[in-house]
């Protein structure tokens, strides 16, 4: 938990000064592709997070990746930020939160409809343009299968949960049943 506030506290500092620049976007893309990076190549992750190898090393090898990369001023200020104040191994959760601060900031909803069975493209279309209609935003939508939910699907964005599978409807019922309420 305290993590993922770290992470929303730093999404959000670079986030203000991408507002303030105007480079949001550019930010975005930098922050991802090192997040990537970082993920990907797990040996580069591992070493510059480890503090068990000498922090002068660490830092060093974190400058050269840096100007490697090209990146921007800023990009370039914040990975060492990260790095010196011992953040540098929530990167991945900063690149997470800060996608989703530029979704907002471009009026793009994130969205996801889990199903019992496999959705067609019509169908999963459909989902996305009722969202946008409720959200009044481009929504982007993850489609995902679990064959537990028995029929039905449960769409989730931001905060709403939509739940029409049968599982819980049957769930419901069966805690109707045990109240003694008629079904």
């Amino acid at each position: 938990m305290k993590n993922l506030v770290i992470a929303r506290r730093y999404a959000k500092a670079l986030m203000l000064i991408g507002k303030e620049d105007g480079k949001s976007e550019n930010y975005r893309i930098e922050l991802s592709g090192l997040a990537e990076l970082f993920d990907q190549g797990h040996e580069l992750g591992q070493t510059i997070c480890n503090p068990l190898y000498d922090a002068e090393g660490r830092k060093k090898v974190l400058e050269v990746v840096i100007g490697k990369l090209n990146l921007s001023k800023i990009m370039r200020s914040f990975m060492l930020l990260l790095f010196e104040k011992g953040r540098i191994r929530f990167l991945t959760d900063i690149n997470d939160f800060y996608q989703k601060l530029a979704d907002e900031l471009k009026g793009i909803a994130r969205a996801s409809v889990i199903s019992a069975t496999e959705l067609s493209s019509d169908a999963v279309e459909k989902i996305r343009d009722s969202l946008s209609r409720m959200t009044g935003k481009e929504v982007k939508l993850e489609v995902e299968k679990d064959t537990s939910l028995i029929g039905g699907i449960v769409t989730k964005i931001g905060d709403l949960v939509l739940d029409g599978s049968i599982k819980t409807q049957l769930l419901n019922m069966r805690e109707s049943l045990k109240r003694g309420e008629s079904v």
